[in-house]
């Protein structure tokens, strides 16, 4: 018998998916993970031209923006496995975004290449990816120990 499947005259039933604080949960994870890739989304597009050249650190980017759509899409069907590897994305988006805010700061003077959006917006929006990427590591810990996957007949 595989996981998922009820033996017949059974049914399927998830106790802890039903819980007003796992729904609660799932909504603001998906939600934290959807902010986090239109952000990310954000800064792509506003500094594709002086990341790296356009094609280096900008495709990285495209890819943390895709899997953050995954993520979230995996999260709203209640996959509890993708939480971790959420967290561990947003760890290494955290330490991107202190890395690399300061730098968009220094850029708002003459004799620099200028991006799409202005300098100091993609600056801001880097250091406001700080405590949200707290906190969706937070949020995906919490979600993770709700247990989502117990079934039981």
């Amino acid at each position: 018998m595989r996981s998922g499947e009820a033996r017949e005259g059974y049914e399927l039933w998830r106790p802890n998916r039903e819980k007003a604080s796992s729904v609660t949960t799932k909504a603001v994870m998906v939600l934290l993970l959807l902010i986090t890739a239109a952000l990310c989304l954000l800064v792509t597009i506003g500094g594709w031209s002086l990341l790296q050249g356009g094609a280096g650190m900008g495709v990285v980017c495209l890819v943390f923006v895709l899997l953050y759509l995954v993520f979230a899409f995996r999260v709203a069907v209640w996959s509890r496995g993708v939480l971790p590897v959420a967290a561990a994305l947003s760890i290494l988006v955290l330490i991107f975004s202190a890395v690399g805010a300061d730098s968009w700061f220094q850029r708002d003077k003459s004799g620099f290449n200028t991006a799409l959006l202005p300098d100091t917006l993609i600056g801001t929006i880097l250091v406001l990816m700080i405590p949200l990427q707290i906190v969706v590591i937070a949020v995906a810990m919490i979600a993770f120990n709700q247990e989502w996957q117990v079934e039981e007949e």
